[in-house]
């Protein structure tokens, strides 16, 4: 039986995974990523209200066109069908575009998890 050997050898002392080292392109690395994630996330989001406003406007028609057939719109029930998913994607349409930033503002979530952290800083000096 034979041996088979490494011949990988690091060619300086020097530890190959330090702190000290790596702190600054990954701290770079790190924010990168995060960012790229959100934005991936936020693509997706936006596709998937695009294809569900797709898939809206197909069904819709055809239940418009179905009810036109029935009864020539004496009764257009379709609208039923019409209003109760256009809520629907008028809520994906916030999501999808950050709409809620709107009424909120932009950087209303973190304004308000830096205030309920003060006042718990402020609370716990007084206990």
């Amino acid at each position: 039986m034979r041996k088979f050997e490494s011949n990988n050898k690091p060619s300086t002392n020097k530890p190959l995974n330090t702190v000290q080292d790596k702190e600054p392109e990954t701290m770079d690395f790190l924010a990168n990523d995060t960012k790229y994630l959100r934005a991936k996330e936020r693509v997706a989001q936006v596709r998937k209200f695009y294809s569900s406003l797709l898939s809206y406007a197909v069904f819709i028609s055809f239940l418009a066109g179905l009810n036109y057939y029935i009864d020539q719109w004496d009764h257009p029930w379709f609208l039923w069908a019409a209003f109760g998913w256009g809520i629907g994607l008028l809520f994906q349409a916030a999501k999808a575009f950050s709409l809620e930033s709107l009424f909120l503002g932009r950087d209303w979530e973190a304004r308000k998890i830096k205030q309920f952290m003060n006042e718990e800083d402020r609370t716990e000096k007084w206990d």
